[in-house]
């Protein structure tokens, strides 16, 4: 499997060009050589590097801590943070560069940033009359299965900005297309897309190396889980950050691990196992608080549906402790006004399903509704 980076390098593209380029330390090859110094190798000089969340050298393990900018040393070229006061370059950030470069792996989730910090940078290069190449990468959690609420678009944000499932089942290239064209951003845009991909693939199934893409999605099995439990952002429970597992880990103070997992098992869901356990946060919510609560074991995931199961987790964890569950109230990712959780799920459908303690089963026959409405805009933009 050969990634876009490889072939932007392959084709010359940029050969004598000075980009700006987005990108994280996830931005390898298969080599585990980063694009800035495969592009280099290859000719074309780099005038500017950003970072999307968490930075471009990724070393801000919280979310909603803004980076600072800085400089890289070892090229004499500044570093631009677009999770700062600003989430789309600026003139004076474009200044002298011929083309912005992104390759940027996304995890296949709509609350993920990454993708909105792309979508910026496609704004400032149509406003800046620049060109902008996104160099694809695979989907980790495979290129078929869509699945969850779409956005409604009352409830835009940084964590949402385009009306899209939870999970879209497309690459960051072809979410590129999509916002670029359809949603009418009108930049000049290029995605170099990679060879030997297959749509039903999973990482692992790639033969490349798991790399880290943010500081809380440490294995692909957090990334499985990340578009249903990502939810638990919204709430005062914890997703397991502090842990060696985050996403994975679900609990609080004041669940009982062990009936409160018999309930999620007797729910029967597909291709999931919730095992009780108990954990102390690091950092984080609940920090050196002990939490009761489950581990998300995926047994098969062509089959597990993380959409579905995060909204019964969620459910689940109001049932076992009415007086104690709460939301998160805002700011949340630069939103000061709407529920963190209505963002997140981008309608109040689910919030309000959820305290009228509505059947999870409905929800999600709601959403396959909103799923099979979605699929054929999407269509048009696959690129494999």
């Amino acid at each position: 499997m050969i990634l876009g980076s490889d072939v932007l390098v392959e084709r010359d593209l940029l050969r004598g060009r000075t980009i700006g380029l987005v990108s994280n330390p996830a931005s390898v090859n298969a080599d585990l050589r980063h694009i800035a110094d495969v592009a280099e190798s290859h000719g074309v000089r780099i005038g500017a590097l950003f970072g999307p969340q968490h930075g471009f050298r990724s070393d801000l393990q919280e979310n909603m801590i803004e980076s600072p900018h800085g400089r890289d040393a070892r090229r004499r070229i500044p570093i631009h943070s677009l999770y700062s006061e600003t989430r789309q370059p600026t003139a004076s950030m474009l200044e002298g560069l011929d083309a912005i470069v992104i390759d940027l792996q996304d995890v296949g989730t709509r609350i993920y940033t990454y993708i909105y910090t792309m979508a910026g940078c496609l704004r400032a290069a149509k406003a800046h009359g620049l060109p902008v190449v996104v160099c694809d990468r695979p989907n980790p959690i495979g290129g078929e299965a869509v699945e969850g609420p779409m956005l409604e678009p009352a409830f835009a944000s940084f964590v949402g900005e385009y009306p899209i499932p939870m999970r879209h089942g497309m690459t960051i290239g072809e979410l590129a297309k999509l916002f670029n064209e359809h949603f009418g951003i009108g930049a000049k845009l290029e995605v170099v897309a990679m060879r030997g991909w297959t749509r039903g693939q999973y990482f692992d199934e790639t033969g490349l190396t798991w790399v880290m893409p943010s500081p809380n999605l440490p294995t692909l099995d957090s990334a499985t889980v990340y578009p249903g439990t990502v939810l638990f952002e919204g709430t005062n429970v914890s997703e397991g950050r502090g842990t060696t597992r985050p996403f994975e880990l679900i609990g609080a103070p004041w669940i009982d691990p062990e009936p409160f997992a018999a309930s999620l098992n007797s729910l029967n869901m597909p291709g999931v196992f919730f095992r009780p356990t108990a954990f102390e946060p690091t950092f984080h919510k609940h920090a050196q608080t002990l939490c009761g609560g489950v581990q998300i074991h995926v047994r098969d995931r062509h089959v597990f549906r993380p959409v579905e199961t995060g909204a019964a987790l969620l459910a689940a964890c109001r049932r076992a402790g009415p007086k104690s569950f709460a939301w998160r109230e805002p700011p949340y990712e630069y939103e000061a006004v709407r529920l963190p959780i209505d963002i997140l799920c981008g309608s109040e459908r689910e919030r309000r399903a959820i305290e009228h303690e509505g059947k999870i089963e409905e929800l999600a026959r709601q959403w396959r509704a909103d799923v099979e409405a979605f699929l054929p805009l999407r269509q048009k933009y696959l690129l494999y």
